[in-house]
């Protein structure tokens, strides 16, 4: 494990070439790609979120699409289409810009919700299927998807379904006045990106994603896992909880959070870390919360303060 460790410290100091001040968040993204998640980062414009999208790809060294989602767009420009080829009186499958390691999804809140349910077999299953016909998508596969908070005019809510396929959820928020002042200073004369280098390349990264699937849970920490998320279905301020899916989510993520810290094991400690980005995303407050103005982070909080801990990993 120590290899993928030193994969995991090489693209977050990579990543931070660019993005300043948010180790934090950089650090789930990360962990999302080793978890092999898709990740969505909401937040208001102009905060570094297509940067960070497209820094990841650069340091990978891997192929690279980015899809601008407006109210217009059709689901066959997501998944590509198929045309019937005069010369050689065949069909042929053009494929489209989801065909590639990672696809940055720029403002998915602005497509129509048939658009995007055209990304629900992509994110679920690494395929799409077009006229009946099955095409395989590039591994390593992931969806970085930005959104614009649903307060913005032109927004179409993310249907449950599709916010379930999302590993983790993401913000960046403002830089602080430092951090904002050095990203002036770093781009006075170019942008870091363009002199951004590959740390790493698809076979190391495939091989790292497999790796973290060995990481040691014990039963304890499952049965935490579990009685964590089936407990945001019993909440009396929430209308729709976190399914199993959610489950397998924080499972997957808190393994590579063990190897992130050096340990071939997971602690509660890493459960604990990543319940409100693997989670918060995936419950619908009822409306005594939202009458509170409680957010479903707020909730997760309350529920990680009272459920008790697992004594022994």
């Amino acid at each position: 494990m120590e290899s993928v460790q030193e994969l995991m410290d090489r693209l977050l100091t990579n990543l931070q070439r660019v993005i300043v001040g948010k180790s934090q968040a950089l650090e789930l993204v990360v962990i999302d790609l080793l978890a092999q998640g898709h990740v969505l980062i909401e937040d208001v414009p102009g905060v570094g979120k297509t940067v960070l999208a497209r820094s990841l790809a650069r340091s990978i060294g891997c192929s690279f699409n980015r899809i601008q989602f407006t109210p217009d767009m059709l689901p066959g420009d997501l998944t590509g289409v198929t045309v019937f080829n005069q010369l050689t009186r065949s069909f042929e499958f053009h494929p489209g810009p989801l065909f590639a390691h990672i696809v940055l999804a720029d403002e998915i809140n602005r497509a129509t919700p048939k658009t995007q349910a055209a990304l629900l077999e992509a994110m679920a299953e690494a395929q799409v299927t077009v006229d009946g016909v099955t095409h395989p998508l590039p591994q390593p596969f992931m969806v970085l998807a930005t959104q614009n908070p649903l307060e913005y005019e032109g927004t179409f809510a993310l249907p449950e379904g599709q916010l379930d396929r999302f590993l983790l959820r993401v913000t960046l928020g403002y830089p602080e006045r430092e951090d904002e002042i050095e990203v002036l200073r770093q781009q006075k004369l170019r942008h870091p990106l363009e002199d951004l280098q590959p740390v790493t390349g698809v076979e190391e990264l495939l091989a790292a994603q497999e790796a973290v699937r060995q990481v040691y849970v014990s039963p304890a920490v499952e049965q935490y896992i579990v009685d964590l998320t089936r407990q945001t279905r019993h909440l009396p301020d929430v209308l729709l909880g976190a399914g199993p899916r959610g489950s397998l989510a924080l499972y997957r993520a808190a393994q590579v959070r063990a190897v992130r810290y050096g340990r071939d094991h997971v602690l509660p400690d890493d459960v604990k870390a990543l319940a409100i980005p693997v989670l918060a995303h995936r419950i619908i407050p009822g409306p005594g919360a939202r009458f509170r103005s409680q957010s479903t982070t707020d909730i997760l909080q309350e529920l990680l303060s009272r459920l008790p801990v697992p004594v022994s990993a």
